[in-house]
């Protein structure tokens, strides 16, 4: 077992107690894994503990399903289970519905974010963790630690008219807070009042990336192979609301990126990143943005984790993008909104591109942080680790 022990170690260490003599229900996906990288199912199996059903996030169960590609209910394809999604065609889709709470004694999560405000994993726990609270269902949180570590905050909030799956919740793109500690947050300051218990962490401290943590890494979604991967998505997850690839169709997914169109050794020549290096390269998508395309982009290095900002990076390069004849928005719907362009969604706030497109990053970060400031005050109490 590695050093850091997660919250589904723990229910282990308990002998799954909290579960049984109760119908119970599993929100979990592919990275619902032990420290030793047993899936949460099969522990359950061995132990002849049956969940009633199992609530499946964005991306289906084992992370088969691309990015905004709805899952049909059915039954998992090994042990038979019932298996809810909650990310269908239609905004509803993303709430469990009454009747598949009602029988339940209780609902067990066990989630791997990333860190980043866009990424939707947090949102499909708050959505159950809301409706569980309006028909008297317990939750259980096994919490799992923040692969960025808990104490980069960047960014500001949401704004109401821009909420959606990827800013249900007016946070900072990077949070710094565990998937535990987003629940106990939401459920005081939304007025849930479900009644919630988080199985926490042993081990973890707020300094500590995912590669301290001696945990495996199993991708959470299938654009997310690597701790790597991770420390770039909020910088470059700001480019699926555009024409620029984001390096999807590739085994390398938002570390690569660009366009047919794209002078490479201009942009690694214009944009300076620090603790980072722009690499040119070429790659062809196998699916997705420029499917079978030669595409000229560059590869995002991270060199000083400690230096390096993904959301500084994010609006560097978009503030450069902005400038390119041949850039052009994402027009088609995200995630349920089509009446947004899909980047200011990610963006948040509705006068952040305009500034970007002048090239004033530096004002954009600098009204950004007394949001920031507060949310750093606001976060303190619910906070469970060092």
């Amino acid at each position: 077992m590695g050093r850091v022990r997660t919250g589904l170690d723990e229910l282990v260490r308990l002998r799954f107690s909290p579960l049984r003599g109760r119908r119970f229900a599993l929100l979990i996906h592919a990275a619902s894994v032990a420290s030793d990288g047993t899936f949460i199912l099969e522990l359950l199996h061995r132990e002849n503990l049956t969940p009633a059903r199992v609530f499946a996030p964005e991306h289906g169960l084992f992370g088969e399903a691309q990015d905004q590609v709805p899952v049909e209910d059915r039954r998992d394809p090994i042990w038979g289970l019932p298996l809810r999604s909650l990310y269908g065609k239609t905004p509803e889709s993303l709430y469990p519905r009454p009747e598949d709470l009602e029988d339940l004694d209780l609902v067990v999560v066990d989630l791997q974010d990333v860190g980043v405000r866009y990424y939707t994993f947090v949102y499909t726990m708050a959505f159950l963790i809301r409706e569980a609270a309006r028909v008297g269902v317990p939750v259980l949180v096994l919490d799992r630690p923040n692969p960025l570590g808990g104490e980069r905050v960047e960014g500001g909030g949401v704004e109401p008219p821009l909420r959606s799956f990827v800013g249900a919740f007016s946070i900072p793109v990077l949070h710094g807070m565990t998937p535990g500690e987003l629940a106990r947050m939401w459920n005081e300051t939304e007025g849930w009042k479900a009644s919630l218990e988080i199985l926490p962490l042993v081990g973890w401290n707020r300094n500590m990336p995912f590669e301290h943590t001696g945990l495996p890494w199993v991708p959470p979604s299938p654009n997310m192979p690597f701790p790597t991967t991770a420390r770039v998505y909020g910088a470059t997850c700001l480019l699926e609301g555009t024409n620029v690839s984001e390096g999807r169709g590739t085994t390398r997914p938002f570390e690569h990126f660009g366009a047919p169109w794209l002078d490479p050794l201009h942009l690694a020549q214009e944009v300076h990143i620090a603790g980072a290096h722009l690499r040119p390269v070429a790659f062809i998508p196998t699916f997705h943005k420029y499917a079978g395309e030669l595409v000229r982009g560059v590869f995002l290095h991270v060199r000083d984790p400690e230096v390096f900002s993904p959301l500084e990076a994010g609006y560097a390069l978009l503030s450069y993008f902005l400038k390119h004849p041949a850039f052009a928005l994402r027009d088609a719907p995200y995630e349920f909104r089509e009446d947004v362009p899909a980047v200011d969604l990610l963006l948040g706030a509705s006068w952040i591109r305009p500034l970007l497109a002048k090239g004033e990053v530096k004002e954009v970060l600098r009204r950004l942080e007394p949001e920031r400031v507060r949310f750093l005050t606001h976060r303190r109490s619910f906070l469970l680790y060092p």
